[in-house]
């Protein structure tokens, strides 16, 4: 029996947005509250989605008994204490990437799933998107064989949003934690999350906020401020696993780069796919290599359905007919990398686990 799921969303930021209207068009959720510490902006998005509760605190919210399920689409350094606090009481959790900003608070959040024997499904959104179930079919099967090398690249040439993303206290980092970890993931996941065994990392703060570039229009935090930046431009890290995989990433918020960037690949005994900047799949027949496009609807990642997507797979979960693509475990396992990716630059050498 299919259950219509009343859903609280924490946090009205621009994040929210994808999933206020991802919520409004599941026609088994009903959007129940809202909660930001902005009352006014809070009460924008209740009137836009016919919301009829509306706080500034997320206890009140989270202590009316009506509500299911909640989405966290607050800052980092709050995803812990919203995650865990929901949890006790008895809600059904969505959290935004990342998970929160450190390997303690992780666990401290994985202790809490547990206790609760409710669900926290981590917003790696990526899993859930068309063409990364098509790829991990073809993975399961064996289409690729072991795949033992994966790279993945999300360049911005000036994409530094400034305001909370720019504040460590906040945020945890800067685009490693912020778009890194999407991309991290997406290999990781389709790697099959092996193990990790080591990580070399390098962070680099030379170029700030760029706020001098003129003529180049970029997104822009509600809270923009050029002069507090206190995050990494671009990291870069290779991530040895246990099973002989690995994995280079590089990410920026702002580089001397020519373009944007985001590439995605993954290279297996039997062949290799890239994901992005458009899905083709390269194998071999008779001894030709060759290069196959799938027919599909979106060959990249496409945002909206992305969503669209997480959010209608957490209702399933939510009314128990499926298990979450992206549990707690490997949030915290993600954590570790990111974590580790930091703390490998900061020693200047790489680290072991």
């Amino acid at each position: 029996m299919t259950n219509t799921i009343r859903i609280g969303v924490i946090g009205a930021g621009s994040i929210s947005e994808m999933h206020l209207k991802s919520y409004d068009k599941n026609p088994n959720a009903k959007l129940y509250a809202i909660c930001d510490l902005n009352e006014q902006r809070a009460q924008a998005k209740a009137d836009k989605y016919a919301i009829p509760h509306v706080y500034t605190d997320y206890l009140e919210l989270l202590a009316n008994p009506e509500i299911d399920a909640i989405s966290i689409c607050t800052w980092n350094n709050s995803h812990a204490a919203i995650s865990i606090a929901a949890l006790n009481a008895g809600k059904h959790v969505l959290c935004e990437k990342p998970l929160c900003r450190t390997v303690e608070e992780a666990l401290q959040v994985e202790q809490a799933v547990r206790q609760s024997e409710k669900t926290l499904q981590v917003g790696f959104v990526r899993r859930y998107s068309a063409n990364t179930r098509i790829v991990k079919e073809m993975a399961d099967q064996g289409d690729l064989g072991e795949i033992y090398y994966a790279k993945a690249s999300c360049i911005r040439k000036l994409g530094n949003p400034g305001g909370w993303f720019s504040d460590h206290e906040r945020s945890g980092g800067g685009p490693l934690i912020d778009v890194g970890v999407h991309v991290i993931d997406l290999c990781w996941y389709l790697m099959g999350r092996p193990k990790v065994k080591s990580i070399s990392g390098n962070t680099y703060k030379k170029l700030g906020n760029r706020a001098n570039v003129q003529n180049l229009a970029y997104y822009k935090s509600s809270d923009y401020d050029a002069d507090k930046n206190t995050v990494e431009d671009m990291a870069n890290a290779l991530i040895r696993f246990e099973n002989g995989a690995s994995l280079y990433v590089d990410v920026s918020f702002t580089l001397h780069a020519k373009e944007d960037e985001l590439t995605v690949k993954l290279y297996g005994e039997k062949g290799g796919v890239e994901l992005e900047p458009s899905l083709t799949f390269i194998t071999e027949k008779y001894n030709t290599i060759m290069n196959a496009t799938p027919q599909i609807n979106n060959l990249s990642f496409d945002f909206a359905a992305g969503f669209q997507d997480e959010i209608n797979y957490f209702i399933e979960v939510c009314n128990g007919t499926k298990q979450t693509l992206s549990p707690v475990e490997d949030g915290v396992e993600m954590m570790k990398m990111l974590c580790g990716i930091y703390e490998s630059a900061e020693a200047g050498e790489e680290i072991r686990f």
